[in-house]
């Protein structure tokens, strides 16, 4: 007999909002290659939505080898691309377009976040919500430099201002952040519709309720009872206890 160090499990919800009439993010779910990602587009109706399906297209399209440092680099080389193509798609168009990018994943007993903008990735561990991501906004970059204080970048006026994004600039810095997955780990993937009109406390209660499903649709339904006037979207992905597994002769 051997233990398996733990069973995932994820679910995935997105939803348009109270007040917008179309949906600007997209996401992707796979658990077979522990692959997750949430996107948020820019550029109004059409050039936003085209902008993070293609990006999570991409992403969504990749084959990743079983070594988490090889299939980083292959996520990278996927937002890279899309990047390319969706600078391509606005000259065509002749209006700018882009996207947020965060993307979770997990190999073994390790995980990897990568992300672009202000979609964020959220940790819950022993009952503590940690953020993993750190928003590329120009308020967090005030905050970042002494200009403002965290307390006065909650619900600011500029909060949503984005300092980088894919699809903008042919140059884009992608940021990671790598660690080790425990038994009972939750990760949240979503987009700044959530973070921006639930607090973090309420995210973390909801994130404790009885399963992945469970959770994201009540982010989600409680966002909207919020008002939810940006799309909304949320990936819960939960690292199960150990397993135990059997194997023919042992």
């Amino acid at each position: 007999m051997e233990f398996a160090p733990f069973r995932i499990e994820s679910w995935a919800r997105t939803h348009e909002g109270r007040v917008r009439d179309h949906n600007e993010d997209s996401y992707c779910a796979d658990e077979r290659q522990g692959l997750w990602a949430v996107a948020d587009g820019m550029g109004g109706h059409e050039g936003g939505d085209w902008a993070s399906a293609k990006l999570v297209e991409k992403i969504a399209a990749v084959e990743l080898p079983n070594d988490l440092e090889q299939a980083r680099a292959v996520v990278v080389e996927a937002i890279e691309a899309a990047n390319r193509a969706i600078l391509a798609e606005a000259r065509r168009r002749g209006k700018q377009m882009g996207s947020t990018v965060v993307v979770l994943l997990v190999q073994d007993q390790h995980y990897a976040i990568l992300w672009v903008g202000d979609s964020r990735a959220y940790l819950l561990r022993d009952g503590d919500l940690v953020q993993l991501s750190r928003d590329h906004t120009q308020v967090q970059e005030m905050v970042d430099r002494g200009i403002l204080r965290p307390e006065d970048a909650v619900n600011h006026p500029m909060g949503h201002v984005l300092s980088r994004a894919i699809g903008v600039r042919e140059e884009m810095a992608i940021d990671q952040a790598t660690g080790e997955v425990r038994p009972g780990d939750i990760f949240l993937l979503c987009s700044d519709g959530l973070h921006g009109y639930v607090d973090e406390k309420e995210i973390a209660r909801l994130l404790a309720r009885r399963s992945p499903e469970a959770a994201s649709e009540e982010l989600v339904e409680v966002t909207l009872a919020n008002g939810a006037p940006d799309n909304v979207t949320v990936v819960a992905v939960w690292a199960s206890d150990p397993t135990l597994l059997s194997f023919p002769g042992k």
